[in-house]
C-alpha cells in the first residue's frame, strides 16, 4: 500500500520556488530521530517521522540500563516518546519506508510504502484483550528470540505507539492448499487452545459441508503441510471432524436483506449446495431441482455409509435449509421441468449436475448379466434397491469408487472381491488409508494387470478374461502408460464384474440449452467467473472439471 504524506505548501511556494516549505522528513525513530524531530517542531519546522519498525524508540527501548551511567533506559526514553507522540506538529509513520525521493533542496516530494499494522489505532484502546484471547505464539523479536508472545500484542509494554499490532508470517502453505481457502492453521490453533466452538465457527465460516469434508475430504491441506517435511503432516481432517463434532449445533446467523434477485441450481451435490448456500447469505433466493429423491448428489448415493453417514449428510444440509433455500428432490429439469421455463423463470442458473454416468470398459461381453458399473452399483444399493450382486466379485479400477464398491460388496454379503488394477498400487489415486482399510477387510488386489473380455455362459457372466501389464512410456499425467504383455492372459472367475473406471458427466440438459462442450464430454465455463456460452447460465463442479473431489466441487460452487 503506497500512501503519501500531507505535505504543506507555504503559502506562495508555488509561484516562488524558491521558497522553502516548512517541512522536514526524518528517517529513524531512534532517540537521535525523536530527539532531532521534538527540536524541528520547537523551530517552527512541520515534522514527518519515518520508522520501519511498529514503535519508535530504536534499539534504546529494549536495554536494561543505559552505559555508563547505569540508569534506566526506559525512565529516560520514555518521556521523549510521550512528548513526540503527542507533539501536535510531527507525525510519526510506523511500519513505514520511504522508496523515493523528487525534487531539490527546499522541495522534496517523498513516496512512503507503509505496511498494514491490521489495527486501527483510531479505534483501539490498549485494553490488551485481543492479546489475551489470541491462541497464536510466535517468536518475540524484543526478546531476542528467547521468549514467545501472542501474535496480536504490543512490541513491549511502553511502546509508541502504545497499540498491538498483528504480525503476520505470510500465507500458510496448508491453507494455500486448501481449493476454498479455509483458514487452516487458525482452527488448528484454536483446537490446541481447547477453544473449539470458535474453531468450528472459522471452518464454517468458508466451508458450508465441513460435516462432510471432516470424513471424506482428500485433504490436500496435508500433503502441503510443513510438518511433513520433519516427520509427518498434522492431521488436519480429523482436527476438523473433531471440531465439528464437538459443536454440532449451527451458530444463529444475522438476517440478511434480500436482493430481489432468484437463482436456479441444476443438482444437489457439493457444487450445488456450496452454491446455494453462498447465495443464500449474499441475499439472493435460491431454489435447488434434484432428480434423485434424496438431496447430496454423489454424496448421498456415490459415498457408503459407511464412510459418510446419512445423518452427518443431514447436519450439513440442515443448515443451507436454514438459510431459506427451497429444495425440491424427485425434479429433473429437461423432464419434469422444462429447460427454458427454469431458465425464464429465474434471474440466473447454476448447472451442477455432476458426473454420474459410468465409462464403460469396451470389451467383449460387458453387457452380459452380471455387469453392473460401479456408479450404478453404489447408487443402487443407497436407495435401497436391488444391486443382482453375486458371491464372486470382480471390480476393475483404482480409484476411491473401485475402493468403495469392494468394501460395499464385502459388506453385503460377497465371499470373495477382487480389485484389478493395471498399474502398480503407488499409482492408485484412491486414498491410501481407503486402500489399506479395503486390505484389512479381505479384498484382493491384482495388480499391473486389465480385463480383456468378460466369459459367459448362457447369459451369465463366469469369469473374466484378463491380461498382464508392463510398464511403457510416460502418458499425459506423467505416469508409465501400461502396456499388455503378450501371451499372459489369466482367468479371473468371477459372477459379479463393476467397472470403476471413471465416469462422466450427462450433457443432455447442455444440449437443451445450447450450451458449449468440451472433447472431455463436459459443460465449457469461464475457469473464474464460470460462465458457461449462454448468458445468465452458468456451470461448475465434476460437469465441468470431469471426476473429481468432494472439495474442488464446494469451490467450484464457492465461486460461482
Amino acid at each position: 500500500m503506497k500512501t503519501g504524506p500531507k505535505i504543506p505548501t507555504v503559502k506562495g511556494a508555488e509561484t516562488h520556488p524558491e521558497n522553502p516549505l516548512g517541512a522536514v522528513l526524518v528517517c529513524g525513530a531512534g532517540v537521535a530521530g525523536i530527539q532531532s524531530s521534538i527540536d524541528l517542531s520547537s523551530a517552527g519546522f512541520r515534522v514527518y517521522l519515518i520508522e520501519g519498525k511498529p514503535a519508535i524508540g530504536g534499539g534504546m527501548a529494549r536495554l536494561d540500563k543505559t552505559f555508563p551511567t547505569g540508569d534506566c533506559a526506559t525512565c529516560i526514553l520514555s518521556p521523549k516518546l510521550v512528548e513526540c507522540m503527542r507533539d501536535p506538529n510531527i507525525e510519526v509513520f510506523t511500519l513505514s519506508d520511504v522508496v523515493k525521493l523528487e525534487g531539490e533542496p527546499g522541495h522534496f516530494k517523498a513516496t512512503i510504502l507503509q505496511r498494514p499494522r491490521y489495527v486501527d489505532l483510531e479505534k483501539c484502546t490498549a485494553c490488551g484483550d485481543c492479546s489475551a484471547v489470541c491462541p497464536v505464539e510466535i517468536p518475540s523479536a524484543f526478546d531476542a528470540q528467547l521468549g514467545t508472545r501472542k501474535a496480536i500484542d504490543r512490541v513491549y509494554a511502553q511502546a509508541a505507539p502504545n497499540a498491538p499490532l498483528i504480525q503476520k508470517r505470510g500465507r500458510a502453505a496448508c491453507s494455500s492448499g486448501c481449493p476454498i481457502d479455509t483458514s487452516v492453521q487458525a482452527y488448528v490453533a484454536l483446537i490446541a487452545a481447547g477453544r473449539f466452538e470458535e474453531a468450528a465457527e472459522v471452518i464454517r465460516r468458508e466451508n458450508p459441508l465441513p460435516s462432510i469434508c471432516g470424513r471424506v475430504c482428500f485433504h490436500p491441506c496435508e500433503s502441503r503441510c510443513n510438518r511433513g517435511t520433519l516427520d509427518e503432516p498434522i492431521n488436519v481432517r480429523a482436527l476438523k471432524r473433531f471440531a465439528v463434532d464437538q459443536c454440532p449445533t449451527l451458530p444463529r446467523r444475522e438476517e440478511v436483506s434480500h436482493t430481489g434477485k432468484s437463482v436456479a441450481i441444476i443438482g444437489s451435490g457439493p457444487a450445488g449446495l456450496s452454491a446455494a448456500h453462498f447465495l443464500a447469505l449474499a441475499g439472493h433466493a435460491v431454489c435447488v431441482f434434484e432428480s434423485l429423491p434424496v438431496l447430496g448428489g454423489m454424496l448421498s448415493v456415490g459415498i457408503p455409509d459407511y464412510r459418510l453417514p446419512p445423518e452427518i449428510l443431514e447436519r450439513d444440509v440442515s443448515g443451507i435449509r436454514a438459510l431459506g433455500v427451497d429444495f425440491r428432490t424427485g425434479t429433473a429439469v429437461g423432464k419434469d421441468i422444462s429447460a427454458e421455463e427454469i431458465q425464464n423463470g429465474f434471474d440466473a442458473v447454476f448447472i451442477a449436475v455432476g458426473a454420474h454416468a459410468s465409462r464403460k470398459l469396451g470389451i467383449p461381453g460387458e453387457e452380459c448379466r452380471g455387469v453392473i458399473h460401479g456408479i450404478d452399483f453404489l447408487r443402487k444399493h443407497s436407495l435401497g434397491l436391488e444391486t443382482g450382486l453375486g458371491k464372486r466379485v470382480a471390480i476393475v479400477g483404482g480409484g476411491n469408487t473401485a475402493i468403495d464398491a469392494a468394501r460395499t460388496a464385502l459388506r453385503l454379503g460377497a465371499s470373495k472381491v477382487t480389485i484389478l488394477y493395471r498399474r502398480s498400487r503407488e499409482e492408485m489415486p484412491a486414498d491410501p488409508t481407503e486402500i489399506a482399510a479395503a486390505l484389512e477387510e479381505g479384498v484382493e488386489f491384482q495388480y499391473r494387470c486389465a480385463p480383456v473380455r468378460v466369459l459367459m455362459e448362457k447369459g451369465d457372466m463366469t469369469g473374466v478374461e484378463c491380461i498382464r501389464m508392463r510398464p511403457g512410456d510416460p502418458d499425459e499425467s506423467g505416469r508409465p502408460y501400461p502396456v499388455p504383455v503378450e501371451g499372459s492372459e489369466f482367468t479371473v472367475g468371477a459372477d459379479t464384474l463393476i467397472p470403476a473406471v471413471s465416469q462422466s458427466a450427462d450433457l443432455r440438459l447442455a444440449r437443451q440449452l445450447g450450451l458449449e462442450t468440451t472433447r472431455r464430454s463436459t459443460i465449457a465455463a469461464d475457469e473464474v467467473t464460470l460462465a458457461t456460452s449462454c448468458p445468465g447460465v452458468f456451470a461448475g463442479g465434476d460437469v465441468v472439471l470431469g471426476p473429481s473431489s468432494v472439495i474442488d466441487a464446494i469451490a467450484q460452487g464457492k465461486r460461482a
